[in-house]
């Protein structure tokens, strides 16, 4: 790895700290007398909470990206997103009392099918048109959100599910957020699987002359994606297109190699996550403006400008 490649790490390290330390500190004054039992409950598994999901959604949307061949796909563009709220549903209507692992493990079999769906749509059509195919995706989550939609009306759920959809770290709580230590490993399996999956975005054809078993790691990294995104919209809700501006921002900084990006790639998303936080908790206080809403802002302004850049060039 280059020496440049190496300090914007150490920037981005030192930005992670300094916000860090921001939002522990947010409004503690006056709370002298309870600030070690406020930090152990609440401040540090928020912290430690956004610090994972915006690892775990920009590590998602660059290994989509990357085994879709496409910059504009994400697990919110993939309808990956989409199909975890069909798991979401089910939950609350089969097992409303389940425990947190069994609830992700719904979630997860719907993103995966979802996800499973996309890739199978994507390798059957012939025009695959850099904007066409986050399109295609869209609509597939369209279909899979009006689906959902019209079953919680029916059995009255849409405000349940909407709710439990919204991405917010306000109820992050310690006992709340632990799922979450799960992307840890699947983290490191992303990480051992880059040089993979950056040979697989060659190609299938070129993957296979270079001896890679294409259909094993496409798989792969389409289970990691699912298991990452039902870990975040279990935990936090819905965060839109912050797997999707991450990944094309630092590509512009390393090119499309995953392993010299990934660890960049994780960081960036937690700065970018943590910063969304701490803005959205500082802009109405002592009130606050939930993630998914600043996240999904910023993140639509970036779509247009990469559609209209990627137009142009």
């Amino acid at each position: 790895m280059s020496n440049g490649g190496i300090m914007k790490k150490r920037y981005l390290v030192f930005a992670l700290i300094i916000l860090a330390f921001l939002s522990l500190s947010l409004g503690l004054q006056g709370l002298d007398q309870h600030i070690m039992q406020i930090m152990m409950i609440s401040r540090i598994p928020r912290l430690l909470a956004i610090i994972l999901v915006g690892m775990s959604m920009s590590i998602a949307g660059l290994i989509l990206q990357q085994i879709s061949r496409n910059r504009f796909v994400s697990p919110t563009t993939a309808g990956t997103i989409d199909a975890a709220k069909g798991g979401v549903l089910c939950t609350l209507l089969v097992f409303p009392g389940a425990a947190p692992l069994v609830k992700m493990t719904i979630v997860f079999a719907f993103a995966l099918a979802g996800t499973f769906l996309f890739m199978f749509v994507l390798r059957k059509i012939k025009f695959k048109n850099v904007v066409f195919v986050p399109l295609l995706g869209i609509m597939l989550g369209n279909i899979f959100g009006s689906i959902t939609t019209f079953i919680a009306y029916r059995f009255d759920l849409v405000q349940n599910v909407s709710a439990w959809l919204m991405g917010n770290f306000a109820l992050v709580t310690q006992g709340r957020y632990e799922l979450l230590y799960f992307s840890i490993p699947l983290l490191a399996l992303a990480f051992s699987f880059a040089h993979m999956f950056t040979i697989a975005g060659m190609g299938e054809e070129f993957a296979i002359n270079l001896g890679l078993n294409y259909g094993f790691v496409v798989n792969v990294g389409v289970a990691i994606v699912a298991l990452l995104s039902a870990l975040v919209v279990v935990t936090a809700g819905q965060i839109p297109f912050l797997g999707l501006i991450v990944p094309n921002i630092m590509t512009m900084f390393y090119g499309d190699n995953i392993k010299g990006s990934l660890g960049a790639t994780a960081l960036f998303g937690a700065v970018l996550l943590l910063t969304a936080d701490i803005f959205g908790r500082i802009i109405i206080a002592p009130y606050e403006i939930p993630i998914g809403l600043t996240v999904g802002t910023l993140g639509s302004m970036f779509f247009l400008y990469f559609v209209f850049r990627g137009e142009r060039t």
